[in-house]
């Protein structure tokens, strides 16, 4: 019996140290996928800024903390002569969630800026070394620092716009989601700050994360699997008539253009306003977020279109 029962727990023991082997394999395996993912991404967006400068009419506030952790920065930028409160975007970055910064962004929005606009950009902690929710938890501390040091950095705390691009979209749309809807938010447990959320541009956007075709970037994403399905993370299903207006963007190149119809389709329904922009040249493609790219044309063109969008959901004076 004293013999049975010690084969029982060794064989218990091997099977612990089994499932505790075969845990850690999973968790270097998301490491490794996140490394690859940047690398890649990191090699394509140095190609992309190759050459460019920061703009020299735009005065820039940088590396101001809203966290404990290094990660947790933004930057701000505002037209140079700037001397009243303006109507004020805060960019979300794409990345799959385990890569981008602000200062991968820093051209893209200081191109906004220059349009008339206080623009936000911030970093925020990374998957798989943070994982969910920490990335929606940041975008609500940068806006609870927005609104406390708004004066000094003329930002309108009445007329707040979102940006987001990719995975980034989905975290500015859940977030979206919570600032219009109390119930969700407290589902989220997060307490929003006050502003107005006046619109937002989401582009080339992911909106509903799919386990099968999105299974590597998820699994960086969660530590628990069952979150995915779970009703914090139904965003589309929070979304209500109180939702802001919404420019929704993507290009014949895109790998998430069809993502774009079953969000445009439930903003519909919900009576909520959007315009649908499919950037589509002839003669080629436009690749995912595309929109960042300052050497590209169509970029250009985008992003003035989303900005006009803004303003015609503002006082006409609101630039003077």
């Amino acid at each position: 019996m004293e013999k049975k029962n010690r084969n029982t727990l060794l064989t218990a023991g091997a099977a612990v140290s089994l499932a505790a082997v075969g845990a850690a394999a999973h968790k270097n395996a998301v490491f490794i996928q996140a490394e690859r993912v940047r690398m890649l991404f990191k090699k394509n967006d140095e190609i992309r800024d190759r050459g460019l400068a920061e703009p020299e009419d735009i005065e820039k506030v940088k590396d101001l903390a809203y966290g404990k952790d290094p990660e947790q920065v933004l930057d701000i930028y505002y037209p140079a002569g700037t001397e009243k409160p303006l109507p004020t975007i805060v960019s979300v970055h794409g990345g799959a969630y385990v890569y981008g910064s602000k200062e991968l962004y820093r051209f893209y929005c200081m191109s906004l800026a220059q349009r008339g606009f206080a623009v936000v950009n911030f970093s925020y902690r990374l998957a798989p070394e943070y994982r969910y929710p920490a990335q929606l938890q940041d975008t609500n501390a940068v806006m609870r620092y927005v609104c406390a040091h708004a004066e000094e950095n003329f930002i309108d705390t009445d007329r707040i716009f979102i940006v987001g691009d990719s995975a980034g979209a989905q975290l500015a749309s859940q977030y979206a989601a919570a600032v219009t809807n109390p119930a969700y938010a407290d589902i989220l447990g997060m307490e929003i700050p006050k502003f107005r959320l006046r619109a937002c541009a989401f582009n080339c956007g992911l909106y509903r994360p799919d386990p099968k075709r999105d299974k590597l970037m998820l699994k960086c994403y969660f530590d628990d699997p069952d979150v995915i399905g779970s009703e914090q993370m139904d965003v589309l299903g929070h979304i209500t008539d109180s939702y802001p207006p919404v420019f929704i963007m993507s290009s014949n190149g895109d790998f998430l253009l069809d993502r774009v119809k079953e969000f445009a389709d439930l903003l519909t329904m919900k009576g909520v306003e959007h315009e649908v922009h499919i950037y589509s040249p002839k003669d080629r493609k436009l690749g995912h977020v595309f929109h960042c790219n300052m050497n590209e044309p169509y970029a250009k063109q985008c992003n003035d279109e989303e900005c006009a969008f803004f303003r015609k959901l503002l006082p006409h004076n609101s630039f003077i």
